[in-house]
């Protein structure tokens, strides 16, 4: 994986760690107002999180790794 592509990855997982923190901080507060079920805001942090994560196995992906005549392309 060039430098570039593994430097994006590791923000993109600090990313998406601070949207997993901002979800469950909405649990929280669903909880604590007596809320029934996940709050709608929860459910979209999250989802958003799981294409986050996404974008990150993408990018750390083999494919990505190798240019077109599969050699590897490092910066």
């Amino acid at each position: 994986m060039t430098r570039r592509y593994d430097d994006l990855a590791d923000r993109l997982s600090l990313l998406s760690e601070e949207l997993a923190d901002l979800a469950l901080d909405e649990l929280r507060a669903a909880l604590r107002s007596g809320q029934q079920g996940r709050p709608a805001s929860e459910k979209k942090l999250t989802q958003a999180r799981r294409a986050v994560e996404k974008a990150v196995s993408l990018l750390r992906s083999a494919d990505l790794a190798q240019g077109a005549d599969g050699d590897d392309e490092s910066d």
